[in-house]
């Protein structure tokens, strides 16, 4: 939660000196490049078959191109991080009807209010952010299309691809990748680039911690419990982004935020918990 919560503060950093699509295609360029000594070392096992290579794939152009894509763009166009981190904080409500529809998982009435509080607590600690005048259509059809593809692409994996190695998985998904944004950052970005030290740091921080590591904490847990369960902990991402907005900028929050951040903890406690039978 640490990393997803200062992401928006790295993104928004590294939007500043490339367009989304030419960003993202350094970003996964320089994320092939540091997985290379792990892969040399480690040697882990690939996907045996087309078809299993068929499934990584598609499950990291949504995780990776799709989602980064959309809400990339939707800063980009304008939204701020409040907006963006409303809207895909609601990424459990969504993940929880889908897992119970396909996946044949079951929440518990305590589960379903934990869902509802969380939502409604990360719109509490946000909501001062959120200014309707910002919100282009451009910026929202590219919000929605982030939000469905992370949450396709997280069920995906969990679905098509549960027990592919992670270290192989992510280069090829970060291959796959480059292969179709690149190709995009040229045609409609003109693939230009603002060389500075703060890109390269933006860069470093989202491949290393974002990309590689909660990315792949991410589908460990995933194999291990309830996509809704899991899932829900995104609903603490704001909150990462509140305390560090306090840190940095030294932005008190306000009695509402408090209570936010309350209704969010209580939220994900009850979808976190286990029932006294479990």
């Amino acid at each position: 939660m640490l990393v997803w919560g200062s992401g928006y503060l790295a993104t928004k950093i590294g939007i500043q000196h490339a367009a989304p699509f030419t960003f993202l295609s350094l970003r996964f360029t320089f994320g092939l490049t540091c997985l290379i000594p792990a892969l040399l070392v480690l040697r882990p096992a690939w996907p045996r078959t087309p078809l299993a290579l068929a499934h990584v794939v598609v499950a990291g152009l949504l995780m990776h191109s799709v989602q980064l894509s959309g809400t990339h763009y939707a800063q980009y166009l304008g939204l701020s991080a409040g907006v963006v981190a409303v809207v895909l904080a609601s990424q459990p409500v969504f993940t929880a009807l889908f897992a119970r529809r396909w996946m044949h998982e079951r929440l518990a009435p305590r589960q379903w209010t934990g869902v509802a509080l969380g939502l409604a607590g990360v719109l509490l600690v946000v909501w001062h952010k959120i200014d309707v005048r910002e919100m282009s259509l451009g910026a929202l059809v590219a919000l929605v299309v982030g939000l469905a593809g992370v949450t396709a692409g997280t069920l995906y994996q969990r679905v098509f691809c549960p027990t592919v190695n992670l270290y192989s998985a992510a280069a090829l998904q970060f291959g796959a990748s480059v292969l179709v944004l690149a190709p995009l950052a040229f045609a409609f970005e003109g693939a230009r680039v603002q060389w500075a030290w703060a890109l390269a740091g933006s860069v470093a921080f989202l491949v290393i911690f974002a990309s590689i590591f909660a990315v792949n904490a991410l589908h460990t847990l995933m194999r291990r419990g309830e996509a809704t369960r899991v899932t829900s902990i995104l609903y603490l991402t704001p909150i990462v982004a509140v305390a560090l907005e306090y840190l940095l900028f030294d932005v008190l929050p306000s009695g509402i935020t408090w209570a936010g951040i309350a209704v969010t903890c209580l939220g994900v406690a009850l979808v976190t918990a286990r029932s006294a039978r479990g």
